[in-house]
């Protein structure tokens, strides 16, 4: 009968670990994407705010002051995406790190089912020798007693 692998508990709870980072770097990478799609987004309406034609002068003002707060804003979103990008690469380190050790601890546990094979390999082999060791002797002596 193998031993079960002493390790089991903590892979199990490294495991959990790992989805959990591999969750929230998934998350963090959705709000980076929602982050330079607004940034996007305001670019274009930057790009796409024109001034008026003619002489009206309070509607010139209201162009550009329309154009400074897009630019503003346009400068909120970049630093947005700038502020999600960091969370992401932050918890994409955390999920690597989160993943090696699960992998270190799979690695032990194969190992150990590997020696668990090896052991039960060599045991059955032990019980087989022993029978045909019995066999031949069995054999051997059912033949020198009809001799």
């Amino acid at each position: 009968m193998s031993r079960p692998f002493p390790l089991a508990g903590l892979l199990r709870l490294r495991t959990l670990t790992e989805d959990r980072a591999a969750s929230e770097l998934a998350l963090a990478r959705r709000d980076q994407a929602r982050a330079e799609q607004r940034a996007r987004d305001t670019a274009e309406r930057l790009s796409g705010a024109t001034l008026p034609s003619g002489d009206d002068m309070l509607a010139f003002r209201a162009a550009i002051a329309g154009r400074a707060a897009l630019g503003s804003l346009l400068t909120e979103r970049r630093i947005e995406v700038a502020t999600a990008e960091t969370v992401s690469d932050e918890r994409a380190e955390t999920w690597s790190e989160a993943r090696q050790q699960v992998r270190a601890l799979e690695r032990l546990e194969e190992r150990h089912q590997e020696a668990e094979r090896l052991e039960e390999s060599r045991a059955e082999q032990k019980v087989l020798d022993e029978i045909a060791g019995r066999r031949a002797s069995d054999a051997g002596s059912q033949n020198g007693s009809e001799g």
